[in-house]
């Protein structure tokens, strides 16, 4: 009986998708609100925030899927602040518990990026270009640019479905 072995180190080769950075200080319900009313678009809070870790660190994801352009959109945050419990000792007989803020990070790459909006659909230069260029007329974001998801070390964090 012949043995077949699928390799599947690649997967990320043959998806074609855009990923565009966003610096601002908005909530996420508010930055969706502003992409759709901008680039004519229909993002929606997914049910269950993407989870990574079991638990750990979840991270709020709106989606779209465009059945007319076979294209889904996804707007995910990149930060996750979770509260943790640190026991400090000061010498003495009694140790403490301190609460902290842990901050975790979907793309460690890019830590400064506040969202990222992950287009699965190749576009042509001139179509990025196009939505980055309406992204920047919302006065709330500060920068907005193109990242090559190929070069990420963590790319397989962006894989949503």
């Amino acid at each position: 009986m012949a043995v077949h072995k699928l390799i599947l180190d690649d997967v990320f080769d043959n998806v074609l998708c855009t990923l565009i950075a966003i610096h601002c200080t908005l909530e996420d319900y508010r930055l969706a609100y502003l992409l759709n009313k901008e680039l004519k678009i229909k993002l929606a809070r997914r049910i269950d925030d993407l989870d990574l870790n079991n638990g750990k660190s979840n991270y709020s994801i709106f989606e779209w899927e465009d059945k007319k352009h076979l294209t889904t959109w996804n707007l995910v945050s990149n930060s996750c602040k979770t509260e943790v419990f640190q026991e400090v000792s000061f010498g003495s007989l009694f140790d403490n518990q301190e609460k902290i803020i842990k901050t975790t990070h979907l793309i460690p790459e890019y830590k400064r990026v506040n969202f990222f909006l992950k287009i699965e659909n190749e576009f042509s230069l001139s179509r990025e270009k196009y939505i980055i260029d309406s992204i920047l007329k919302i006065s709330q974001i500060a920068t907005a640019y193109s990242i090559d998801i190929n070069q990420l070390k963590s790319k397989d964090n962006l894989i949503f479905s």
